[in-house]
């Protein structure tokens, strides 16, 4: 009895010992298991840290224009998104709603669906604000307040691209652009544009100015492109952009004039195979904004605006160039017939009448214009 009774409490003190033992042999492995994580914790903080600078910056640049109440600018655009002012027009919008930090939304109607230029400035200026910006041609304001535009639509005013760029970066360009807004029309001018050289383009070929004699060439309702056509020995016939194609189809009117990838865009070449490259004027173009729009907008807002408006102006520039002689080659390509103009002595001299009659009460600042040639 007495020996069962030891063995008893050794046996008891034996499982005492080995549950110790297992007890000590699975503490053993949570020591070191624990000092890793605690040593992963702070090096998961420091990138989240340093990740966290840069997050703080980009709200902090435009915690301004982000608190600013939203507003939406509704945009027209004559021409498709894929032209040249087409993506000048989208470049900007895309830099206005950046900068505004989304406060302000630009929505761009392209393709001519809220109507021609004139159309469109109609709407503007008869009040209703359902079109508070667009992008028109230069020469299309000279009948809304902005009389000094209309030196910019002179046939054979700028002698190249650089001519036209030396203007938009002179302080005359800034005083064009506030003519209208301080003659009291409404509207005020962003920035400059342009689309390139603008050409003839014609139904039946043409080799040389001659050959435009007697043809029915359309135009806009402008005192100065009609005077050009009718000093070339043509007939200018008023036609809408957006009726230019059936025109064209049906006969209405024999020819044209447009900038090289505003022809393609628009499919001229199917009606109009035949493009003479006598570059007249310089597609010249402003990005026009309502003076209700504008005082509507916080100085952040405005501030955004401008900002982008620079940067869609210098893109404009990079651009042009390059499109146009690449949708050139395109054009010759399909078997458009081009015809280059070495010699456009004579067709200035046909120009001279109208380029007097239209710059006459300007003189001076017309000769400032071409000195910027230098």
């Amino acid at each position: 009895m007495k020996m069962k009774k030891l063995m008893s409490l050794l046996l008891a003190g034996t499982m005492v010992l080995s549950m110790t033992a297992c007890g000590l042999e699975s503490a053993a492995p949570a020591a070191p298991a624990e000092a890793p994580a605690a040593e992963e914790a702070p090096a998961e903080e420091a990138p989240e840290a340093e990740a966290e600078a840069p997050a703080e910056e980009a709200p902090a640049e435009e915690s301004a224009a982000s608190a600013d109440p939203a507003v939406t600018l509704v945009m027209a655009e004559v021409n498709p998104l894929d032209t040249i002012v087409g993506q000048m027009d989208t470049k900007f919008k895309e830099e206005v709603e950046r900068l505004s930090g989304g406060s302000i939304t630009i929505d761009l109607q392209a393709s001519g669906v809220l109507g021609s230029e004139n159309d469109v400035l109609d709407t503007i200026l008869g009040g209703g604000g359902t079109i508070q910006m667009s992008r028109i041609s230069a020469f299309a304001l000279t009948s809304y307040g902005g009389e000094k535009s209309k030196l910019l639509s002179i046939p054979y005013t700028f002698a190249n691209r650089d001519h036209f760029w030396n203007f938009v970066h002179s302080d005359l360009a800034k005083e064009f652009l506030e003519e209208p807004s301080q003659k009291g029309s409404g509207i005020r001018g962003l920035f400059y544009g342009e689309e390139g050289f603008r050409h003839f383009f014609s139904k039946t070929p043409v080799a040389g100015m001659e050959d435009l004699k007697g043809m029915k060439i359309r135009v806009s309702n402008d005192p100065v492109m009609n005077g050009m056509v009718e000093g070339l020995g043509a007939s200018p016939t008023v036609v809408d952009f957006g009726e230019l194609y059936s025109a064209l189809q049906t006969g209405v009117v024999d020819a044209a004039e447009q900038p090289i990838a505003n022809y393609q865009a628009n499919a001229f070449d199917e009606v109009a195979p035949n493009l003479i490259l006598d570059g007249h004027t310089l597609g010249a173009v402003q990005v026009i904004i309502t003076d209700e729009a504008w005082d509507g907008l916080t100085e952040a807002q405005q501030a955004a605006i401008t900002e982008a408006s620079q940067i869609a102006s210098d893109y404009c520039r990079e651009l042009s160039e390059d499109a146009e002689n690449k949708v050139l080659q395109e054009l010759k390509d399909k078997g458009v017939n081009v015809v280059d103009v070495e010699d456009k002595t004579p067709w200035q001299e046909a120009c001279k009448a109208v380029i007097e009659e239209n710059t006459k009460d300007q003189a001076d600042l017309y000769q400032q214009l071409l000195d910027l040639a230098k």
